[in-house]
């Protein structure tokens, strides 16, 4: 869709654009672009410097194979709160329902930004 192209040669850039117009990020397994914008999304969430949005990692065993989640809790590197930023999802269809679960769609006395 033309009118929904964004264009970057900056980094830091599209990812500030992609935060401010985001209601969610879906990471896929990928590389260091994508491990940049997860832990760059995940640090603002923690921190309190973006509005708090569902995360949702495709694949558990990918992502826990790369990074040990509980060894960073047991070292103190990050909070047992901080693993509840995040969700691993394993199909299209999980992620949709936990979308529309957090933010009540279908439901309509919910509020659209109640969930996060």
């Amino acid at each position: 869709t033309p009118k929904l192209c964004f264009q970057f040669h900056y980094f830091a850039l599209r990812k500030m654009h992609f935060l401010m117009r985001s209601v969610a990020l879906v990471c896929f397994p990928g590389g260091f672009g994508t491990l940049d914008e997860l832990f760059e999304t995940l640090t603002l969430i923690q921190t309190g410097k973006c509005r708090k949005r569902p995360v949702l990692l495709f694949g558990r065993e990918f992502w826990t194979k790369l990074i040990d989640f509980d060894h960073l809790v047991e070292t103190g590197m990050i909070s047992p709160e901080d693993v509840h930023l995040f969700r691993f999802v394993e199909t299209a269809d999980e992620a949709w329902s936990t979308l529309q679960q957090l933010y009540g769609l279908g439901q309509p006395e919910a509020d659209s930004a109640c969930g996060w």
